[in-house]
């Protein structure tokens, strides 16, 4: 009996401490999309992207034409001639894959461009939303955009406006 007590006791104080914090919600889409500085290295990149999709597209072209070209005459080329056009083939796709990691790799260009550019805004965001949270006493605050899934959210919670206004981004 002593022993419920202590349970349902124990249940309570975790429910009454839980409800004592506060939790906030923030939109970091919403908020990036606000900020002038973030459309226009988005757009930089994707500008950077669009060129060398073009470029990989090109070489794309040159191979299938090397190719087609290549099926049309295999039957009467000379062995050294068929080796030769398929090592030529060969090479091209090869720089394919090297041009598409260079530029699209986990390591590649795209990649360095987009942490030279956003990086920096993500940085003053997340400094803002660490200091409005440790104004207002925040225990948590979610990121919405990220992939937290929130089924329901209350409006009034929302401090992504409060993070422009820290920002200098007024809407």
């Amino acid at each position: 009996m002593k022993r419920q007590i202590l349970i349902i006791l124990a249940l309570l104080a975790g429910v009454f401490s839980v409800q004592a914090q506060k939790f906030a919600f923030v939109d970091t889409d919403y908020i990036l999309s606000k900020i002038p500085e973030y459309n226009d290295a988005q757009a930089q990149i994707d500008d950077l992207s669009a060129q060398w999709q073009n470029e990989m597209e090109a070489i794309y072209t040159e191979v299938n034409k090397l190719y087609q070209e290549y099926q049309a005459k295999k039957a009467i080329y000379p062995e050294e001639v068929r080796a030769k056009k398929e090592a030529e083939i060969l090479a091209k796709e090869k720089e394919i894959k090297d041009f598409q990691k260079k530029k699209f790799g986990t390591d590649g260009e795209l990649y360095k461009k987009r942490t030279e550019l956003v990086k920096p805004i993500q940085e003053k965001v997340f400094t803002a939303i660490q200091d409005i949270a440790e104004k207002e006493n925040y225990a948590v605050v979610l990121n919405k955009a990220e992939g937290v899934s929130i089924i329901y959210s209350n409006s009034k919670y929302d401090i992504s406006d409060d993070v422009l206004d820290k920002l200098g981004y007024s809407y």
